[in-house]
């Protein structure tokens, strides 16, 4: 602890976690990551599949459509296993994503390959290939949006506390209290309505895929990428300022000051090395919904990602793809938490993953 009581600096000579603490912390997160994306499956296959059979509605006349006959229905509750009990249904759910599944009555057998989502009730097509042509978008989307607002967020943030007061901090937090109120929705149509139809500076396209070229994507992903980050680093911003405001009133921030250290390796060194930690844990957590689907954003802009997909999938009460997009969420906030964790002990060799 610093002198008077203060809380001290990131110490730099803390031992290291070791190989066999790190590999052990590792194991046991990976454990807890998979108990808790099998229980987030479990509570969605419930919801999804068990509430419409108790709301009296039959999931055999989603897949097949209300014109089918009595002799389809039956054969296709037998093929997709509707009639077994609820256990026996998720755990071949489960079995399926990642050795495939056969769907059989009788001779007829259609195999799905793993990883096996099922089938979507719209397109009857596996729901592997719609989340496969999605995740690329929404993973673009993510990660260049999350790279804006953490960089100007954060710079933003931190002058705005070095400069208390002045007109930049006032100019910058009313900005970002703008930003914070604004709907996504409301600033991509006003950012499509200026910058596509009105100015012609940026070409969205219909539909993006792998096969399209790197421009293409870039004069695509621009304008959601800024609109995203505007709203995000907003809340970064008021963040940063806030923690770098309180850490530059602690005492180890002073004692390195009269110690004839020069500003700005006070700044860099020790307040915002220790300001990173609950700006780290937030980063953490939107990225990791960000990567689960921007519904919003994607929607405004039309972008092909899993956002949209859902909105797709619940307007046409497709189950099967609904399931898809949740485990897809749940294993990238898991995931995105995962690594947050194990950079807390770069950012903060205090922390100890024993």
């Amino acid at each position: 602890m610093a002198p008077g009581g203060g809380r001290g600096p990131p110490q730099g000579g803390s031992a290291p976690a070791g190989p066999r603490t790190v590999l052990a912390y590792l194991i046991r997160r990976l454990i807890a990551v998979i108990i808790m994306v099998l229980v987030v499956l479990l509570a969605t296959f419930t919801v999804f599949f068990m509430l419409p059979k108790w709301a009296g509605q039959d999931i055999a006349v989603l897949f097949a459509g209300k014109a089918s006959g009595a002799e389809q229905l039956e054969g296709i509750r037998t093929k997709l296993g509707l009639d077994d009990p609820l256990l026996v249904q998720f755990w071949d759910f489960v079995k399926g994503i990642p050795m495939g599944r056969d769907y059989a009555n009788g001779s007829d057998v259609t195999h799905c390959p793993a990883p096996c989502f099922g089938y979507s009730f719209r397109t009857e097509a596996p729901v592997w290939e719609t989340l496969k042509d999605a995740l690329p978008v929404t993973g673009a989307l993510a990660l260049g949006a999350c790279v804006l607002w953490l960089a100007g967020g954060v710079a933003t943030g931190v002058v705005s506390a070095l400069k208390r007061g002045s007109v930049w901090d006032r100019a910058a937090m009313t900005t970002a209290l703008g930003g914070v109120s604004l709907p996504v929705f409301f600033t991509g149509m006003i950012a499509m309505g200026v910058f596509v139809h009105n100015l012609g500076w940026v070409k969205i396209a219909d539909s993006l895929s792998t096969d399209d070229s790197i421009d293409v994507w870039f004069q695509t992903l621009i304008l959601p990428w800024i609109v995203l980050a505007f709203l995000n680093a907003a809340m970064y911003a008021r963040l940063t300022r806030a923690t770098m405001l309180e850490i530059l009133g602690e005492d180890y921030i002073r004692t390195a000051r009269s110690k004839g250290l020069n500003e700005s390796a006070v700044i860099r060194r020790h307040a915002l090395r220790s300001a990173m930690t609950p700006i780290l844990t937030v980063f953490g957590l939107d990225l990791g919904v960000l990567m689960g689907g921007a519904v919003l954003t994607e929607s405004t802009f039309n972008l092909p990602g899993l956002g949209l997909e859902a909105v797709r999938a619940i307007s046409s009460k497709d189950l099967p793809v609904i399931l898809g997009v949740t485990l897809c969420a749940a294993l990238a906030i898991a995931i995105a938490n995962l690594v947050v964790d194990l950079l807390y002990a770069v950012i903060d060799p205090r922390v100890r993953l024993g």
